[in-house]
C-alpha cells in the first residue's frame, strides 16, 4: 500500500485547510482510515478516524472544527477554525484488510500544517 498525502500549508488562525490522503495498491482492500498529528516536542496523537463502516470519531480538541470523510480509498480531513495549537505534522494512517480483518497498518509521509496567530 502506498499513501500519498497532500494539502498542508501555512494558514492564519481561523482559517481552513483540507488534507487528503490517497491509498493505492494492486488488489488491496482498505479498512479504517484516519489522521494523526505530531507537534514539536509532543507525542503523536489521533485526530480523527473513520471506520470501514463509516462511523467517525474525533479527538476532543478538534470536535466541531474538523471533519473526516472518505471517497473510496482517499481520506480527507477538512479543518476549519484552525488554531495555532493545531500546528503539527499530520499523518494519515490506514488499515489494510483481508477477509474483513485488519492485517497491516500503514503510515503516510506526513504533511505540515502551520497555523499562525
Amino acid at each position: 500500500v502506498q499513501l500519498q498525502a497532500s494539502g498542508g500549508g501555512l494558514v492564519q488562525a481561523g482559517g481552513s485547510l483540507r488534507l487528503s490522503c490517497a491509498a493505492s495498491g494492486s488488489g488491496v482492500s482498505i479498512g479504517g482510515m484516519g489522521w494523526y498529528r505530531q507537534a514539536p516536542g509532543k507525542e503523536r496523537e489521533l485526530v480523527a478516524f473513520r471506520s470501514s463502516g463509516g462511523s467517525a470519531s474525533y479527538a476532543d480538541s478538534v470536535k466541531g472544527r474538523f471533519t473526516i470523510s472518505r471517497d473510496k480509498n482517499t481520506v480527507y480531513l477538512q479543518m476549519s477554525s484552525l488554531k495555532p495549537e493545531d500546528t503539527a505534522v499530520y499523518y494519515c494512517n490506514v488499515n489494510r484488510i483481508q477477509l474483513g480483518r485488519p492485517i497491516r497498518n500503514y503510515w503516510g509521509q506526513g504533511t505540515l500544517v502551520t497555523v499562525s496567530s
